[in-house]
């Protein structure tokens, strides 16, 4: 398999890992009562698991044999690394969260699973321009397949207006289209998967607390019962397994092809809640659910005809 079929590879496995995050999230989120406690605390699980990972394979701190064929050891990080590890820390890890969940409290966000899926969109706008990576007509159709296919699934937006808990959940989601960017780049160079993920959500963990604390809930964190820290213990992993998938695809595929793959995490969620309820999805849901994995599809057939024309994306 090329890079890039090999990222896209590693992309749908991470979209099966977000599917089932975002269905076992739904209930954790009820068993701690504050929904940004609640994210601190397996992200705090998620940080530790990839650091100890790190610690105990060093091997992981290599780079994987990326879409320019260089699989150098990656070697110690430069200023500019450090720098740009820190701004996806940041960017990434700590401040988008709080703006989602701060938005989802707000009693006007009710799409924001729309509004958040709508990363495509900024990233197809970026990527072209600062990572170089070319689109062609196909992507167009993929990218509206996919919005448009969210949007139904989303229930077809019924009664969508756009109030203050909208804008704090577009203005995540701008923040984490940045965050594919920059990391895409820095995969690029001598930075490992492992070494981004793990500093992704050590320094987010970090601001977190501090915003916990701020905010007057640091009670709230330390008094987490045994079955919160049990959800949060159990999400918190998956969420690592997520990190590491996501960022070993943006190593080797471009950021437009992985955030296309990502989005079809919906499907997977919709089937475990019909699984659950024993209630198969509305008409209108169902249509959408089958637009995302078509616009997926032509994603990956992109993909295949740019490997078999001997093309490879331009990474920055």
């Amino acid at each position: 398999m090329s890079p890039r079929s090999r990222g896209i590879a590693f992309a749908s496995g991470t979209a099966v890992i977000s599917g089932v995050a975002i269905f076992l999230n739904a209930r954790g989120v009820r068993e701690a009562g504050d929904v940004t406690v609640y994210t601190t605390a397996k992200n705090l699980v998620a940080a530790g698991l990839l650091a100890v990972l790190l610690v105990l394979r060093p091997g992981s701190g290599r780079r994987l044999r990326g879409s320019e064929g260089d699989g150098r050891a990656a070697g110690r990080p430069s200023k500019g690394a450090v720098a740009g590890l820190v701004c996806v820390g940041i960017i990434g890890g700590s401040v988008p969260f709080v703006l989602f969940f701060e938005g989802l409290a707000r009693e006007s966000s009710v799409h924001a699973a729309f509004l958040q899926k709508t990363l495509v969109i900024w990233v197809a706008l970026l990527a072209p321009v600062l990572l170089g990576e070319r689109l062609r007509a196909g992507h167009g159709a993929a990218i509206a397949l996919l919005v448009t296919g969210q949007a139904f699934a989303d229930g077809g937006l019924g009664g969508f207006r756009f109030g203050p808990g909208e804008a704090l959940i577009l203005g995540a989601t701008l923040l984490w289209s940045i965050e594919v960017i920059l990391a895409r780049r820095l995969l690029a160079g001598r930075v490992a998967p492992l070494v981004l993920g793990t500093a992704r959500m050590v320094l987010g963990s970090a601001v977190l607390i501090g915003w916990i604390a701020a905010s007057g809930r640091w009670s709230a964190l330390t008094g987490l019962d045994a079955r919160g820290w049990e959800w949060a213990a159990l999400t918190g992993a998956i969420l690592a397994g997520y990190v590491a998938g996501w960022f070993t695809a943006l190593s080797l595929a471009p950021a437009v092809d992985v955030t296309a793959v990502l989005s079809t995490g919906a499907v997977v969620t919709a089937v475990l809640s019909a699984l659950d309820t024993g209630a198969a999805p509305p008409a209108v849901q169902a249509g959408g659910l089958v637009m995302l994995v078509a616009g997926a599809a032509l994603v990956v057939t992109l993909a295949s005809r740019a490997r078999r024309a001997g093309v490879e994306e331009v990474s920055a």
